[in-house]
C-alpha cells in the first residue's frame, strides 16, 4: 500500500516509515507539519504529487499544536472522497472524532499513538482502513457510549449488544466479535440484528458506520436528525 505520513515528531515519524515499510508498504512521503513550514511540500501538494492509498496524520501538527491535523485531515476527505485516513492522537478527543466521523464519506483511522506499539494490531489496522474500513480506537469507543449511557435507546441494550455495539465500531468483523467474546458467529448475527433494531438503524453492508453515526448522533443528544437515518455516513 502506498502510504503518507505527517507526524511533526522524528522519533515516531522514522518509526512509522520503518514499521510500515518493513511491513511491506511504500511510504510515498513522510511530512513534519501539513503546510510545508519548513520548506518541504505541503500536505496538499504531496498527496497531489504521490497519489498516496491512504494518509496517516497526527491530530496536533505545527505550528500551534491545536487542531491543524485535524483541519488537514478534513480536508483531505473533503478534496479526495474515497481516500483512506487515519488520524493518531495522544490522548482521546471526542470532538475530532466525532468532526471526523461526520464529515465526509471513506475510510477512516481514530487511534490513539499507544497503539502504534502494538505492532501486530496497528499493522492490521491499517491493512483494514486501507480496504475501506472504519476503526476507532477502543477508548474513543467506550467514551462514546459512556457518555450517553442514559439515552433511552442505548439503555434499551443487553449488556452483551452494548459489548458487540462497541466491538462493530472498532471496526471489527462479525468473525472476530465471535472470537473476543467466546460465542458462534450465528449468535453475533444475532445479537447486531437485536441492537440495529434497537437503535432503529438498517442493517446492511455499511452497518460499522451506521453504528458509528449513531454513536455521534446519541452523544450530540439530537433525537430528530434525520440525516443519521438516511444512511448519508454511508
Amino acid at each position: 500500500m502506498r502510504i503518507l505520513i505527517c507526524e511533526d515528531s522524528a522519533l515516531l515519524r522514522e518509526g512509522l516509515v520503518r514499521l510500515l515499510e518493513d511491513a511491506g508498504h511504500t511510504v510515498v512521503a513522510a511530512l513534519a507539519d501539513a503546510d510545508g513550514l519548513a520548506g518541504a511540500k505541503s500536505l496538499a501538494e504531496a498527496v497531489a504529487e504521490t497519489d498516496p492509498e491512504l494518509c496517516i496524520l497526527d491530530v496536533r501538527l505545527p505550528p500551534t499544536h491545536t487542531d491543524e491535523g485535524i483541519r488537514a485531515a478534513l480536508a483531505l476527505r473533503s478534496a479526495h472522497q474515497g481516500l483512506p485516513v487515519l488520524v493518531l492522537s495522544q490522548y482521546v478527543e471526542e470532538r475530532y472524532a466525532s468532526e471526523l466521523i461526520t464529515g465526509q464519506a471513506g475510510a477512516l483511522g481514530y487511534l490513539l499513538k499507544d497503539r502504534v506499539a502494538d505492532i501486530r494490531d496497528f499493522l492490521d489496522a491499517v491493512e483494514r482502513i486501507g480496504a475501506g474500513a472504519t476503526v476507532l480506537d477502543p477508548e474513543v469507543v467506550a467514551q462514546l457510549l459512556t457518555r450517553r449511557a442514559r439515552d433511552e435507546r442505548l439503555a434499551r441494550l443487553t449488556d452483551r449488544e452494548r459489548s458487540v455495539l462497541a466491538l462493530i465500531a472498532e471496526g471489527k468483523s462479525n468473525q472476530a466479535i465471535a472470537q473476543a467474546l467466546f460465542v458462534s458467529e450465528a449468535s453475533v448475527e444475532k445479537h447486531i440484528t437485536s441492537l440495529f433494531q434497537k437503535l432503529g438503524l438498517e442493517q446492511d453492508e455499511h452497518g460499522n458506520r451506521r453504528v458509528l453515526a449513531a454513536l455521534v448522533h446519541l452523544e450530540h443528544g439530537d433525537h430528530t436528525d434525520p440525516t443519521f437515518r438516511n444512511g448519508a455516513l454511508r
